[in-house]
């Protein structure tokens, strides 16, 4: 399951992945993803929140590229994650490199307490 929560005056997209997350979900994802799109400016930060995730399907992983790409051309500019478990990290780290231009500032927290003072800094 995924929740999205878009706070435009922050400029702060989070992405909330709890329990089991199969193809279909990410696609759905994808898609609300979209929508936001018009209101997604350059200097995007975006929180990913992994602390709730149980496990995700192996073929969600060229949708979240899809996903990556969709950040990377809207301009995002900071990415932090929270991994508490890093056999959680899905491959997130790796298709960073291949999926966002150079300069964007990415971070892996163990918690929400520490994503949030990096968010606030």
């Amino acid at each position: 399951m995924y929740h999205i929560v878009f706070d435009t005056a922050s400029h702060l997209l989070t992405i909330n992945w709890t329990g089991h997350v199969d193809l279909a979900e990410v696609q759905r994802c994808h898609q609300e993803l979209q929508q936001h799109l018009s209101e997604i400016k350059p200097g995007l930060r975006i929180l990913t929140n992994l602390s709730g995730l149980g496990s995700m399907d192996f073929e969600c992983s060229a949708q979240i590229d899809r996903i990556m790409d969709l950040f990377n051309a809207a301009g995002v500019d900071t990415i932090v994650r929270v991994i508490p478990n890093p056999r959680k990290d899905i491959g997130f780290n790796i298709m960073s490199w291949f999926h966002y231009r150079h300069g964007i500032h990415i971070m892996t927290c163990e918690t929400m307490e520490e994503a949030k003072k990096i968010l606030q800094a």
